[in-house]
């Protein structure tokens, strides 16, 4: 049922996004610095460009997405091994790599674009004000939802996928099992069933942070005309794409839900990308890069991804896990996961370069 709700806010997202769209690419604003002049913009070049890079994202976001919950059968791969801890924090390493150097500038420069208006526009920091917001509204969102899904399930939280942990538990504690099945049971229940909670908790909101920026990126990339922009950016996207969407995997695989919610959850975060580009193809001949309703919409939802983005990857992946048992009990752990994290953002920092 909570997560049905949180589907709900999904199918809402794209609700918002229709609303803000026609005002991002109304006709009524002229274009400052137009770029009909680029030998660059070419339409019948861009389109083509554009069709493959619905097929490649869509392609590589489900392999990077489905990566975690398909090798799950892989014990090195599988959540309690090392590996799978220095894999999900080079994704983690992605996501703040994404929202530090590729959403967050964005806004900034759309923000403070010469196109608008001197006030208030170049008179107050927008898009820092609006990343702090959001990062301090996805604090209270993720506090909120891990404070009803307890109330919730008071019970505790259990597995959704047939009670695979409980069936491990049981094998590799056997002789644990039958002569202190009492407290130690109910207490190693009530820490595995918040654990349960969180990562469910983390995997939801980090799901709607990746759909808010991936639709934006996706719109942009349909909008444009410009075929040097878009080779870079199909490239670029693909990479970003492809490891995002192991963190969320990840995630997803440690929320232990079932084998529908997973797949739905996957199918968004795959086609929201391609979505975007599609509706950015349909509104491109209304498209005006540089009108001020455009460079407003856009540069203050890049700001709202860019702070929760960064805000997920540093407190619900990063610390979550560099604070836990696993990587606490290990320095030579710990500096693997550092070496993966820096790899994770020091990518996409140089892919700032291109797109």
């Amino acid at each position: 049922m909570a997560s049905s709700k949180n589907f709900k806010l999904i199918f809402i997202f794209f609700i918002l996004i229709s609303i803000f769209t026609p005002q991002a690419f109304s006709e009524e604003d002229r274009s400052c610095g137009s770029e009909t002049h680029n030998t660059c913009n070419n339409k019948s070049k861009a389109l083509t460009l554009k069709i493959i890079a619905i097929v490649s994202i869509l392609v590589t976001s489900m392999i990077g997405v489905c990566l975690p919950l398909v090798t799950r059968s892989i014990s090195a791969l599988s959540p309690d091994r090392s590996l799978f801890v220095i894999v999900k924090a080079f994704a983690a390493g992605i996501i703040l790599g994404t929202g530090f150097m590729h959403v967050l500038p964005d806004s900034f420069d759309m923000l403070s674009s010469g196109c608008l208006k001197e006030n208030p526009w170049h008179k107050f920091p927008f898009t820092g004000f609006v990343a702090m917001l959001s990062a301090i509204i996805t604090l209270a969102i993720d506090s909120m939802a891990t404070s009803l899904y307890s109330k919730k399930h008071k019970n505790g939280v259990t597995p959704e996928n047939g009670g695979h942990d409980q069936e491990m538990g049981t094998i590799n504690n056997g002789h644990l099992h039958s002569h202190h099945h009492g407290s130690l049971s109910s207490k190693d229940g009530d820490i595995q069933g918040t654990k349960l909670l969180r990562y469910r908790v983390i995997a939801m909101v980090l799901e709607l942070g990746i759909i808010v920026h991936s639709v934006v990126i996706g719109l942009s990339l349909g909008a444009s005309n410009n075929t040097c922009t878009i080779k870079g950016l199909v490239a670029a996207l693909c990479f970003h794409q492809m490891f995002e969407g192991m963190g969320l995997g990840g995630c997803i695989l440690q929320a232990e839900y079932k084998m529908l919610k997973k797949a739905v959850m996957a199918f968004f975060f795959s086609v929201t990308t391609p979505f975007g580009i599609a509706l950015g193809i349909a509104l491109a001949k209304t498209y005006q890069e540089n009108s001020p309703r455009a460079l407003i919409t856009v540069g203050l939802l890049n700001a709202s991804s860019a702070g929760l983005l960064i805000y997920m990857a540093l407190v619900d992946l990063l610390a979550a896990d560099f604070m836990g048992d696993k990587l606490q009990g290990s320095i030579k752990l710990q500096i693997k996961a550092f070496i993966a994290v820096l790899l994770g953002a020091g990518g996409m920092s140089l892919m700032a370069k291109w797109a």
